[in-house]
């Protein structure tokens, strides 16, 4: 059965091995304090146009999430986030066992706007009686496949510059959000208009990591006394910044995430071909598909994917995910037996 569910099933790209290969029995300094991790921050801080960042490699998403909204929030501060995402839905409540309430929204298309963020200002105005939100969370692309535009996550960050918010933004597929079809946005616009970012390569070629970047360095003071107390700080941390490096040196990060992105158009060409309708208008490596349940059932016999929402007793919305590996005789197959079917 070919894996259609997420897009961490493969290792790591070739490139990200032979270097660590490569690079094996240089001795180095520990705990980000290497040669690696110093030239990665480098390449990175001029990609995103921004030489006073601050950047951490750390190991995964929810480490990330985990460690940057815990650190940015006070005792008695929350954060406002869309119902879908990330820190709502799939983190075990990790933000909650840290004592900070996650205010959810919901939305369409998995997006906030600055109506969202001054409703939940609004209903949380009965001051000490109520959580002060601090933080708006947003990722992008968002976990249904969604990206913002320019105008969008400019407007947003201007409400939450008027209200005293800080805008924080999960970057897991960043890299399909850059390269989606309709996309806008740089990397330089998302560090112009965030105040916190991440990086995401667990779901774009690495083996793991997350670079999260501090887009106004005030933000970031002691975050190492947070990353080591949280134990997130590794020893040996050129595993992080190696790969890293390995991904922006060039276009690499770019070009992996453009393929996952063109392997998904591909299917989602062939469902709308077919007459199906999409629970989501996605252009990146996630898409939502709503089938009939007896074309599901047929479909899992060869492959595996999420039956994401039911719609009804005779159709169902499925998750199909592309990763920078997916094979394409795969993809072809895929479509071959939704136009079959």
């Amino acid at each position: 059965m070919y894996n259609f569910k997420n897009d961490y099933s493969e290792g790591a790209h070739p490139r990200i091995l032979d270097k660590l290969i490569e690079t094996n029995l240089i001795q180095q300094l520990g705990y980000g304090e290497d040669d690696y991790s110093k030239e990665a921050k480098s390449i990175l801080k001029k990609k995103i146009a921004n030489q006073q960042a601050v950047i951490h490699f750390l190991s995964g998403g929810t480490q990330t999430n985990l460690l940057v909204i815990s650190f940015l929030l006070r005792i008695h501060e929350a954060v406002i986030s869309a119902k879908t995402g990330h820190i709502s839905a799939n983190e075990t409540g990790a933000i909650e066992a840290t004592g900070h309430k996650v205010i959810t929204v919901e939305t369409s298309d998995g997006k906030l706007t600055p109506n969202d963020v001054t409703t939940v200002l609004k209903e949380h105005a009965l001051a000490p009686h109520v959580v002060k939100p601090r933080i708006v969370y947003i990722s992008n692309s968002t976990e249904i496949g969604t990206i913002y535009s320019l105008a969008e996550l400019e407007a947003l960050y201007v409400c939450c510059q008027q209200q005293q918010l800080l805008l924080y933004l999960d970057g897991a597929r960043l890299g399909h959000a850059l390269t989606a079809e309709n996309n806008d946005l740089t990397f330089a616009a998302i560090a112009k208009y965030t105040d916190v970012f991440y990086i995401g390569g667990t779901k774009n070629g690495a083996l793991l990591g997350e670079a999260v970047v501090f887009n106004r360095p005030e933000l970031a003071v002691d975050f190492d006394y947070a990353i080591k107390q949280k134990g997130a700080l590794l020893a040996k941390g050129r595993v992080l910044s190696i790969q890293f490096l390995t991904l922006f040196q060039d276009d690499l990060y770019l070009e992996l995430a453009l393929r996952a992105n063109s392997l998904a158009m591909r299917m989602a060409k062939a469902i709308k071909d077919k007459g199906y309708s999409f629970l989501t208008e996605s252009t990146t490596n996630q898409i939502f598909p709503i089938l009939p349940k007896s074309v599901i059932e047929a479909l899992l016999i060869n492959y595996q994917f999420y039956i994401w929402k039911d719609i009804d007793s005779d159709y169902a919305a499925v998750r199909l995910i592309t990763s920078w590996a997916t094979d394409e005789k795969q993809v072809t197959n895929f479509i071959n037996d939704i136009l079959n079917s």
